[in-house]
């Protein structure tokens, strides 16, 4: 990642993600999150992400930075919010900051925009947008940005209309194929000069199809071969977390049109359906 996309963080953020679902996004399950953290801190991931509303994954990660506090200040921690006004964002940040048992977030998202409704509520006075701006000001948090994965246009108004540092979007051979995400959003993002993070990456593991060729690996090395800064995907063990950190380090050159169009290849007969994540968008008139 190039280092003038977070000025304000003078760490190194790795190629490659935890992101916060998979084993994180569970609760009861301690022995597993904490064996997917401490993997991934032990093989060098230095970004990971979590959110409010992803059940016990902050928890899973704050009774590690508790136990590892000097860890905790070498890695580029995210954390969302959802909350679509100042006083609901505010109040999320508060507790998103004491279960991760931390001071201040490296970067803190406005959650999953989905359509106009999202934009006006979160634009207006007294929406989110005021506590994540508020926030950076304070210090409580370093960057700000947005995320969405349900209609392309919308986030990208999103990512034209406000203050944001970074925006969290679906990367993978399937938006290849529909477009918007990675044309009209990435475009946006570049233009603008703010960080591009890449979600969906293995489609929920929907998209493995090892017969076919398409491992993990292969969608890790395809969205890496994407104009982005970080591709994130959710593990829920130690060997799911040891299979990413290779895949960021084999990464190698970026695909060529002709690469990706071969591992396109499956996709393009059920490419809408697959893009499940997108929901009602495709079942507008």
């Amino acid at each position: 990642m190039a280092d003038h996309v977070f000025p304000n963080y003078e760490g190194k953020i790795s190629r490659v993600g935890l992101g916060g679902e998979g084993v994180l996004r569970t609760t009861g399950k301690n022995g597993p999150a904490r064996e997917v953290v401490e993997t991934a801190v032990d093989m060098g991931i230095a970004y990971f992400d979590s959110a409010r509303v992803y059940m016990d994954s902050e928890l899973y990660y704050g009774q590690y930075w508790k136990e590892h506090p000097g860890k905790r200040e070498k890695v580029f921690h995210t954390s969302k919010s959802a909350q679509r006004t100042r006083e609901g964002a505010f109040s999320e940040l508060s507790q998103t900051l004491d279960r991760l048992n931390t001071d201040y977030l490296d970067l803190w998202q406005i959650h999953d925009i989905r359509d106009p409704g999202d934009i006006e509520a979160v634009s207006q006075k007294g929406g989110a947008l005021e506590a994540f701006t508020e926030a950076r000001e304070m210090g409580l948090v370093r960057h700000i940005g947005v995320t969405g994965h349900h209609d392309p246009a919308v986030l990208t108004r999103a990512v034209e209309a406000w203050p944001v540092d970074a925006v969290l979007m679906p990367v993978n051979p399937v938006e290849e194929i529909l477009g918007g995400f990675l044309t009209q959003t990435l475009a946006a993002a570049r233009k603008k000069g703010i960080a591009v993070i890449g979600m969906k990456v293995l489609g929920g593991k929907h998209y493995i199809s090892e017969d076919l060729g398409i491992t993990p690996e292969l969608l890790v090395r395809f969205a890496l071969s994407q104009d982005i800064d970080v591709a994130l995907v959710g593990c829920s063990s130690g060997d799911e977390v040891r299979s990413l950190v290779r895949a960021g380090q084999e990464s190698g050159p970026a695909m060529s049109p002709d690469e990706r169009q071969e591992i396109m290849k499956p996709f393009f007969p059920m490419a809408r359906k697959l893009a499940f994540y997108r929901g009602s968008l495709f079942n507008k008139p």
